[in-house]
């Protein structure tokens, strides 16, 4: 009997749709071969769910994603909806909302640089002659994005703004773990970046990790601060396994591990919630990149990162580990053999140039029978 279970696809704004609709076609082909079912529904998210709604999260698409197992999300966001208030505008009305309401307190990020596409990256290629492969694992429900107060007022006459970047210690104990459980299945090497010389809050998380670590023996913890570290990702990526940060210095690590890698649509993501009983997590599944609507509908858009996010969501989320690697090996050999969308070619002799679509379909020939 084949297992049956059940996503919400949010393809969101400019090259979401287009990315979103060869990812999907590898799921079709994947489930035949894995003898599983993915039910799927499709609903409006960000600004194409602004302009039929007025809202960038409709209270049916919330329903929808409550219903399911994961959320496979494309791109959101763009000019046309900018002059909006926050709160209204498609990133800050939608994906912040996502992550808060269903608890999405760790996102992991990996950085892969392959050794065919070492010189795709801005980085020296004698820095990074075997790629990398580094995991950025983030807090992403806690700090100064979500922190109280915040607001803007005057002092004598002044504007003043301000954040807050507050942390329980209960926030720091689960992200630990997560990234603590991630090197357990890597090298067994464990990075936390913080900024503890300045800030309290960075003061505390290095106690917790600190203090988490007994719980993991086998792992060996080191410290950075977060200046230090986006110097060293340039420097020497390759020495990097797994890196766990809070919110705002993930968020911008993240991106630098991101474009050092050699394109921001190579790379995938996950947020994720709790593991239940089955170790399995809720979790929302997105590209690395944004919804670049500058190359909407123009077939040049990079699928790759949205295919990857595919893969990921059937092993974290779904259990179809198999199905996972399938698709992550049929990635590799795809760039191996050559095929390249615009933001990856160099114009190398032996690189076949292709759009999303021909992306898409070399990936689905390359998938084990």
């Amino acid at each position: 009997m084949s297992r049956t279970h059940r996503i919400t696809v949010l393809a969101g704004d400019g090259i979401g749709p287009e990315v979103m609709a060869e990812a999907l076609r590898i799921l079709d082909a994947i489930e035949t071969r894995g003898n599983f079912n993915v039910a799927r529904t499709a609903h409006l998210v960000g600004g194409a769910a602004i302009d039929a709604t007025g809202h960038p999260l409709p209270p049916e698409t919330l329903l929808a994603c409550e219903q399911g197992n994961a959320i496979l999300f494309g791109s959101v966001g763009g000019p046309r909806w900018e002059h909006l208030l926050p709160d209204l505008q498609p990133e800050r009305g939608a994906l912040l909302p996502l992550r808060k309401h269903f608890d999405l307190f760790a996102n992991l990020r990996p950085g892969i640089c392959l050794p065919a596409l070492t010189h795709a990256s801005p980085i020296k290629q004698e820095f990074i002659a075997d790629g990398f492969n580094v995991l950025c694992v983030r807090e992403l429900t806690g700090g100064i994005y979500f922190g109280s107060p915040k607001g803007r007022h005057e002092i004598q006459g002044e504007p003043v703004a301000f954040d807050t970047m507050i942390y329980k210690k209960s926030e720091i104990e689960r992200i630990a773990r997560v990234a603590f459980t991630a090197a357990m299945g890597r090298t067994k090497r464990l990075l936390s970046v913080d900024k503890a010389n300045v800030l309290a809050s960075s003061v505390l998380w290095r106690e917790t990790l600190i203090e988490i670590a007994r719980e993991f023996p086998e792992v060996e913890l080191s410290h950075m601060y977060v200046d230090n570290a986006a110097m060293q990702l340039i420097r020497r990526p390759a020495s990097f396994d797994v890196l766990v940060t809070e919110n705002l210095f993930g968020d911008i690590l993240s991106d630098e591990m991101a474009m050092i890698s050699g394109s921001l649509g190579m790379l995938p993501s996950a947020s994720l919630g709790n593991p239940g009983s089955n170790g399995l997590s809720f979790g929302m599944y997105e590209p690395s990149g944004g919804s670049a609507p500058d190359i909407a509908g123009k077939s040049l858009a990079n699928p790759i990162a949205q295919i990857l996010s595919l893969a990921m969501l059937l092993r974290f989320s779904l259990g179809e580990t198999a199905a996972a690697d399938s698709i992550e090996n049929a990635v590799s050999l795809t760039i191996r053999d050559g095929f390249r969308t615009v933001d990856i070619a160099t114009g190398r002799p032996d690189e076949i140039k292709v759009g999303t679509a021909a992306m898409g379909e070399a990936i689905l020939a390359r998938l084990d029978p």
